[in-house]
């Protein structure tokens, strides 16, 4: 029995999935912080994390996550490129910026990548959680 099967057997008995996410950021202690972000919160699983935008793609049809997490600037591929890419493969899956820049362009930019949301690692984490499960769970937002 796979870990999904007993998650789904468990949402049938009307105990809620947890949503699987996607952690890409290049600074491995960001990627850390943020795994043990979702991690810590009853409603998210980490699935999986990557260093660049052409690993979140590869992993992203790997592992099928409900949610990808990027960051803007990384080397190889960038935020915005993964992001479209993304958009294309998974049009389903929401993805938010999660960066440092938070430019006006950087959000244009973002927002015709097909990017859901974007937070600025400048404000607080609770931010972060807020705009995941409001794309996650529509209904609850």
């Amino acid at each position: 029995m796979t870990l999904r099967h007993v998650v789904q057997v468990e949402a049938s008995r009307g105990v809620p999935m947890a949503k699987s996410v996607l952690i890409v950021d290049d600074v491995e202690i960001i990627r850390r912080a943020l795994c043990e972000l979702f991690t810590s919160e009853g409603d998210f699983e980490v699935c999986g994390e990557a260093e660049n935008g052409r690993e979140a793609i590869e992993k992203a049809q790997e592992l099928q996550p409900d949610l990808i997490v990027l960051d803007l600037s990384m080397p190889v591929m960038n935020g915005i490129e993964a992001a479209s890419a993304l958009r294309r493969l998974m049009p389903a899956v929401p993805l938010i910026i999660f960066s440092e820049y938070s430019d006006v362009f950087s959000e244009e930019e973002a927002r015709s990548a097909g990017v859901s949301a974007l937070v600025s690692k400048s404000e607080h984490v609770s931010v972060l959680l807020e705009k995941a499960r409001a794309l996650l769970y529509p209904m609850a937002a």
